[in-house]
This record gives C-alpha cells, structure tokens and sequence, in this order.
C-alpha cells in the first residue's frame, strides 16, 4: 500500500453561530477546506479528489449534495469526483479513512478532505430528535423517548458504575479536565467556561441533571463548524521535494460496526470497538502504552472512559484510576506531579466537551489536532515531545468505530 501523509489542515471556530452570522453549512465547508488548501502551500489544480465528512445536513439545515460545495472552495477543484460520508458521529473520521484508502490504493496522490456540521438550526428538543437517527430510532425511540442520546449514553454510565462501583464524582473529572484544557485551545466553543471540580460533581441549578448519572456538565454541547486535511501521498512529497520524515503520516488503522441497537452490544466492554483499536495498533507495530497523546470520542464524560479501555490505555473497570491520577490531563493543567507509570495527555484541545462537537467534522477535527500536535503547532496545549499520537473517532452508541494512529519521526 501506499503510505499517506497530512500536508496541511484547518478548522473554525467552534463558538460560532452561523445562523446568526447569516451563513450556512456552505460556508463554513469552503472555509475550512480554504485553510487547509492555504496551511498546505499547494496549488489547488493538485488535488485530486474530495470528501466531506457529515451526518444529517439534510434534516439540520435541508441540505445535501455536500461534495457541490467542494468546487466552491477554488474553481480549480470543478470537476473532482467527490464523496459526503455518513457514519452518525463517525462521519468525520470515515471521511478521512476514504480518503487515505484512495491515496493507499493507488487511486489518488491527493485527496482534500472536509468534515463540517451546522446544527444550531432548531431548538434543543428538535435537534435531539435529528440526532437521534445515529440510534436505532425506531425501536429506541419508543424506549427512551425526548433527548435519547444523553440517556443512552446514561444508561452505559449505569451499567459502568453497577459494574465497577464507579460514581458520579469520578464522571465529573473527565468534565472537569477537558474544560481546562478547552482553557488553552484559542477556538474552543468553552474556551470561556469556567468548570470547578466541585461544580461538575454535583447537580444544581447551574449544572442540572440530564440523564442520570450524566449532568450538562458531563455532555458535549450542540455546535456549528467545520475542519480539513489535505492528504497526499509519499509519491506526491518525492515530487514536492518534501521530507517525509518531518510529515505526518498515517501508520494504522482500525474501523468496526456493531450492532446499531444498544441493548444488541455488550456494554461497557463494546469488544466490537476493541477490535478497530487491536487492528490499528496491530497495522502501526505498536502498542497503546507507545503513544504520546490521543484524541478520544468524549460526546459524554462516561465514553471517554470506556474509550481509555477500549483502546488499552487502561485495563477494564480501571478507566476511572486513570482519570482521577492526572494522567490523561496536561502537565498544564495538572494541579501537582503525576506518579502514574504511564501518562498520556487525551483531547489536549477540550474534546468534544470542551473544544465542542459539530457532529460530521468531530472526526476530521481529531485528525487536524493530531497534525498539529505532531509537528508542534499547538500553542499553550502542546504536549511535549509528541511523535506517536491517537484519534478515536465513534458513531451512534459505539455503533461504528474508527481508531487511527499517526507519527512523525
């Protein structure tokens, strides 16, 4: 196969309202797909194909045919085949994995890749019920009823903590670190959030309950924006006179299906998850404990928890341990030294908690965060000497899931 690399990358700003603003899903695609075009130093006549990452544009914003827009970016991109993926909060990450299985393949030395949601559309309620297509809708929906992902996903925490003894205070720690890393990231949406450990850990008036155990706290938050990659081939860099050892490639990957009903998967282990995670790992040669930081699926404070297990980083029923230690905070953060043998700085730049969750470009975000992780382009959340770093990108109640390792020598 052939190798794939990152050449460049961009994103928005996730405390955006584009309704407000008078813009569109349109906009926000030609946007981060401009930036990433511009961080890359390539002339778009180059790029060969694209992709665009998204789940539900047709219900948020009435809109569909996203690869259209592709040609908007630059009208040297008029006439590329394009793609638009659909995974539920998968998306994103399926978007990048076509795009690097057509560089792999031989099919494309460069492939421009867009993940972009618009979902501040419609009220709470409204958006919950779009969302809740990612489920098994018509069966769970009769079951769990309004709002249904915060209780799906509170139902996993329950079965965690009858499981593990797990509580509600230790949820809260993954809250509370991923806003003060959120602190740190300059377009965070709760980049202006203040989050004590005190005030994630208890429900009250500020922080109410949503689904049981999980409060607001422990929930990503509804958001518009947009990010890109531009991935090329080894080929393509011999021909750029680029250095490959300083580019950023992709060395493993991992993609499973489960079951789409929750009650059909085997909960908190999800084994179907575990094996994405093995596959990837398996391909790069290498193990959990060689990373140096990750970006994991936190839609809700209990799933980076299980992703912790899914993906190695700590044994099952330990994923609470490796929270409450600091290990997985920034030494920025972090309010005193870690003894744990094993550190490893997960969603340095807020997660889906803090640095927010537009839906179809969450998976294309983690790959960006990854790039500029490796080739030290992330400000006050750098994560000191990085050469191995994990995205987890997953889709409906870890119904699909895309585990990729990328390094830099």
């Amino acid at each position: 196969m052939n190798e794939v690399f990152i050449l460049g990358g961009g994103r928005t700003d996730f405390k955006r309202n584009l309704k407000k603003e008078g813009k569109t899903i349109r906009h926000i695609i030609i946007e981060a797909g401009k930036k990433a075009i511009e961080d890359a130093k390539i002339d778009p006549a180059e790029i060969q194909a694209g992709v665009v990452g998204n789940f539900n544009a047709g219900q948020f914003t009435k809109q569909l045919q996203l690869g259209a827009f592709i040609p908007e970016i630059d009208p040297k991109l008029h006439g590329i085949p394009t793609i638009h993926t659909e995974a539920a909060c998968a998306s994103g990450a399926l978007s990048v994995l076509l795009g690097a299985e057509w560089i792999m393949g031989g099919f494309y030395d460069v492939v421009l890749v867009v993940g972009a949601e618009q979902q501040k559309t419609m009220s709470s309620l409204d958006g919950s019920d779009v969302l809740g297509a990612a489920a098994d809708y018509h069966n769970e929906k009769p079951e769990y009823g309004d709002f249904m992902f915060p209780k799906l996903f509170g139902r996993i925490a329950q079965i965690y903590i009858e499981k593990y003894g797990a509580t509600e205070a230790d949820l809260a720690q993954v809250a509370w670190k991923n806003y003060a890393h959120a602190k740190l990231n300059p377009l965070a949406q709760m980049r202006d959030a203040d989050l004590t450990l005190d005030c994630a850990s208890q429900v009250s008036d500020k922080n109410p309950s949503v689904a049981p155990p999980l409060k607001v706290s422990d929930c990503s938050q509804i958001t518009d924006g947009a990010a890109s990659v531009i991935l090329v081939s080894g080929r393509y860099l011999e021909k750029i006179s680029r250095d490959k050892s300083n580019t950023v490639r992709l060395l493993g990957y991992g993609h499973t299906t489960d079951y789409l009903p929750l009650d059909k998967k085997d909960a908190p282990t999800f084994s179907t998850a575990r094996k994405a995670a093995e596959k990837a790992f398996s391909m790069a040669n290498l193990k959990p404990r060689d990373m140096q930081g990750a970006e994991v699926h936190d839609c809700f404070s209990i799933t980076e928890i299980v992703a912790y297990e899914i993906l190695g980083f700590a044994e099952r029923g330990k994923g609470v341990e490796l929270v409450k230690s600091g290990a997985t905070a920034l030494p920025q953060v972090r309010a005193e030294k870690v003894k744990a043998s094993f550190t490893i700085p997960v969603n340095a730049g807020g997660g889906l908690i803090g640095d927010g969750h537009p839906v179809g470009a969450t998976g294309v975000r983690q790959v960006f965060e990854a790039y500029q992780q490796l080739t030290e382009q992330a400000g006050a959340r750098q994560i000191e000497n990085v050469k191995r770093f994990l995205t987890f990108n997953m889709g409906g109640s870890l119904t699909t899931s895309v585990a990729m390792i990328w390094g830099r020598e």
